[in-house]
């Protein structure tokens, strides 16, 4: 969530702006959607997270009207869209290909929905100006699709999108086709358009970084249902189950049993993880221990180093340099493979550590995620 952001969310007198109520929809045998529960609040950019095959998609064409959910229902503002077909609700969608028409120039593109809404002529081309500086594209309404960049045909599309004042604007993939560089810098500047707005945003994405760059908050989903929702730093942070700490970010997961005052790791004798914050589980249960690599510490060992509390020895198995991070995997004496997350504070030939290096893995209590097993 972005600093100094309202948190609508977290105050239970405040009513949600969309809300959907069990949502299903099923494609014969399967339910794409499972009786999903979701509130969104005015002026959040809430992002939809999820794999392939994870009813992402399917939630965002129902909120279009392009679907038709089997049961359940879907309140916008209050109003029960229900039964409204797509062009009769207050929502528009950003598709993931664009589709902007190629033989019309920029302003004729943006203009399509007003026109076809049969706004007067002198409304348009104001409304169309309007967008074209929203999206800092002034002087370019004569030039066709063709002529522009893959991130300025992203804008267009967003003007075009926005141009219909909508109360809920639907964005489906809208980065994907663009390379990282272009990707990182259109993140923000969709960023900025929503808050300039004010429009709530719904964005469906499979990737985890732009999700949690632009998102209030998110939902990961997964076989239908929702698995987790939160802002970014929550759903991070305090993962509520395996599956979303290893989809949200990398997670090292180990398989442990409960004692009294930490976590036994049977495949790694001598290992004892220690933990904080997490509920008390009782002995004997069995658990995951998540770490986040960027949490763990990496040092050179002597040859016959062994573990202890929140220490696991091994020896370097590869080492990768992304130019701001090397990425080291370890590998345990009980056959683990755990990876580790350098900043490059120093140049690449100038690592902490080499390939075969004995080392010690260490990390503080409070990194440990204690999670169901």
């Amino acid at each position: 969530m972005r600093p100094g952001a309202a948190a609508p969310w977290r105050d239970p007198d405040a009513a949600p702006f969309l809300r959907i109520e069990g949502l299903t929809k099923r494609f014969g045998g399967h339910a794409a959607l499972d009786g999903i529960d979701l509130s969104i609040w005015r002026g959040e950019f809430f992002a939809l997270l999820g794999g392939s095959g994870s009813g992402k998609s399917t939630l965002l064409r129902c909120l279009a009207g392009l679907a038709t959910p089997d049961a359940g229902r879907i309140l916008l503002d209050g109003q029960d869209m229900t039964g409204v077909p797509p062009h009769a609700r207050p929502v528009n969608m950003m598709f993931q290909s664009y589709a902007l028409f190629p033989h019309m120039d920029v302003a004729r593109n943006i203009a399509y929905g007003l026109v076809q809404d049969g706004l007067p002529k002198p409304a348009i081309r104001a409304r169309v100006e309007e967008m074209l500086a929203l999206v800092r594209m002034e002087g370019f309404g004569a030039r066709r699709p063709s002529d522009l960049s893959g991130g300025q045909r992203a804008r267009v599309a967003l003007a075009r999108a926005l141009a219909k004042r909508p109360k809920l604007l639907l964005l489906d993939e809208p980065l994907s086709a663009l390379d990282k560089n272009l990707r990182e810098a259109t993140q923000f500047e969709l960023m900025g358009i929503q808050g300039r707005t004010g429009t709530t945003f719904v964005i469906v994405t499979h990737d985890q970084e732009e999700a949690m760059t632009m998102a209030t908050r998110l939902a990961v989903m997964d076989r239908g249902a929702l698995v987790q929702v939160g802002t970014p730093a929550e759903v991070y942070e305090f993962p509520n189950s395996r599956f979303t700490a290893e989809f949200l970010g990398t997670a090292n997961i180990l398989e442990g049993v409960a004692e009294p005052g930490g976590i036994a790791v049977p495949s790694e004798p001598g290992l004892r993880i220690r933990h904080a914050g997490a509920a008390p589980q009782p002995p004997g249960a069995r658990v995951a221990v998540a770490l986040r690599p960027e949490r763990m510490r990496i040092a050179p060992a002597p040859q016959d180093a062994t573990h202890g509390e929140n220490r696991v020895a091994g020896r370097v198995r590869d080492i990768a340099y992304l130019g701001d991070v090397f990425i080291v995997h370890v590998l345990t004496p009980g056959g683990a493979e755990l990876r580790v997350s350098l900043h490059g504070a120093t140049r690449s030939t100038e690592r902490p550590v080499d390939w075969d290096d004995s080392v010690l893995l260490t990390w503080d209590a409070a990194a440990t995620m204690v999670l169901p097993a």
